[in-house]
């Protein structure tokens, strides 16, 4: 499991808060978060004010991060960059949750490492992982200003023989009685756009190899763009397949050999295999930076 319960007894009262920034080596925003996902309780209770003064029994659920032995293919004082492997969460789940990318980064740089942006379990490629605070939130920055430039590989079906410019907005899926995706195509969305190109076609198979490059950062962008323009990704088990078949999998009764007769593969096919952004260190220094994996 990632979380462990830790026991303490403690004597003399002290403020919820400062008892985890003590035994913990957090700050006091992180301390208070703790206490608002309800990760701290005082002789059976959960604490949920954050003055609180405590004293006696205190139970404290720590994340304790393991290793799979997966490395960063690079690193700087500030930031590392992993290539994730398809079906390999960026973060847990929940409690139960025994591996995640941040497992690893937090197993080698410490807690204050922390991922900057996301891909879905099932996408694999290039992560940039923040090793402390600073380095996070310039990063970020970074990402909501849109200057961090991502792009795609991905196996679709069908053939496209032009480079294609999608422009649909996304919407987060409310309905889940009748529709399994996690997003949708609606006037009412998010604009979202998608660059399309063509590198190579398998005429046997009727299968494109494209180069995707979003534009915007929307959740599963690119797999619901590509199932809009009727091109889904191989070997996606929610977009492009029949609502049973999106059930069965995310309810986790879909075996392999029958998600690769419905869909085309094992896992999704889709890589994300370059990312460019420049960034000023520490020492104001600035670097422009693409990686290519």
């Amino acid at each position: 499991m990632s979380y462990k319960i830790k026991k303490f007894t403690v004597e003399r009262k002290v403020k919820a808060f400062k008892f985890l920034m003590q035994n913990f080596d957090l700050s006091m925003r992180d301390a208070q978060r703790w206490i608002d996902k309800k990760r701290l309780s005082c002789d059976g209770e959960v604490v949920i004010k954050k003055p609180q003064e405590i004293s006696g029994n205190i139970e404290v659920i720590v994340f304790e991060a393991s290793t799979r032995g997966l490395l960063p293919i690079f690193e700087t004082r500030d930031f590392a960059i992993y290539d994730k492997p398809s079906g390999v969460l960026i973060h847990p789940a929940n409690r139960f949750t025994e591996y995640s990318l941040t497992h690893e980064l937090k197993h080698r740089y410490g807690n204050g490492a922390n991922i900057t942006h996301r891909i879905d379990k099932e996408t694999s490629g290039l992560v940039i992982v923040a090793k402390h605070k600073v380095a996070e939130k310039g990063i970020k920055k970074l990402f909501e200003s849109r200057e961090v430039k991502k792009s795609y590989l991905s196996y679709v079906r069908g053939k496209i023989n032009k480079k294609l410019f999608i422009d649909a907005p996304i919407l987060k899926n409310r309905e889940f009685d009748e529709i399994k995706l996690k997003v949708t195509i609606n006037e009412k969305g998010k604009s979202s756009q998608t660059i399309i190109e063509p590198l190579v076609y398998h005429e046997k198979e009727d299968i494109t190899l494209i180069k995707a490059t979003p534009l915007t950062g929307r959740q599963h962008q690119i797999r619901v763009h590509m199932f809009h323009v009727k091109h889904p990704i191989i070997g996606d088990p929610i977009y492009g397949v029949s609502v049973k078949t999106a059930d069965d999998y995310l309810n986790g009764r879909l075996d392999e050999a029958e998600r690769v007769k419905l869909t085309g593969a094992s896992r999704l096919m889709l890589h994300a295999n370059t990312i460019g952004f420049t960034y000023k260190n520490r020492f104001e220094i600035i670097s422009k930076m693409k990686f290519t994996f």
